[in-house]
């Protein structure tokens, strides 16, 4: 797990996120995004899923110096998932699954500071790509994503995001 100063103030490091992370945090973005009955997700799958010998996902904390920390004392304020992917049509590439930040801290730099490690990462791996999903009423978070440089696939190329999941995945896995 990386730790990131979104200010720079102190030095990036290394290290266990182990008790950093909670589902909570998950609980928070999905409460956002109107989603929360939708959360699954256990402390004991984050753990087991991000610290296997192959982990499914990586992360980023976003934790503020002392002096910033929150009312209720808390100084990781954001984070972002990610994992690598690939695409048949450019080749390595890497996908963001969630970007939070908590709403005390937005318009800060902390989700830039966030989305830019991950770009950091992907571009040091050979990624040609970044991918993400966003909710479509949720016009604050595009914004942010278009001043960064990104587009919208959907209205650009035509990609649709599709899932299968719950009985529809175990009666696809039967064929």
């Amino acid at each position: 797990m990386t730790f990131l100063d979104p200010w720079g103030q102190e030095s990036q490091k290394q290290g266990s996120w182990r008790g950093t992370i909670h589902v909570h945090s998950l609980k928070e973005l999905a409460e956002y995004e109107n989603l929360a009955e939708h959360v699954k997700v256990t402390q004991k799958d984050l753990e087991q899923d991000g610290f296997s010998k192959n982990p499914f996902f990586h992360g980023i904390i976003a934790e503020v110096p002392e002096q910033h920390r929150t009312k209720e004392g808390h100084r990781k304020v954001g984070y972002t998932l990610y994992f690598y992917s690939y695409s048949s049509f450019v080749g390595r590439a890497i996908y963001m699954e969630d970007l939070y930040v908590m709403p005390e801290f937005r318009g800060k730099g902390v989700g830039k500071a966030l989305m830019s490690k991950v770009a950091q990462l992907a571009l040091a791996a050979g990624c040609h790509q970044l991918n993400f999903t966003i909710l479509n009423w949720n016009k604050p978070s595009m914004d942010f994503y278009l001043g960064q440089g990104c587009f919208d696939a959907t209205a650009t190329i035509g990609y649709h995001c599709m899932r299968c999941e719950g009985e529809a995945l175990k009666q696809l896995a039967q064929l």
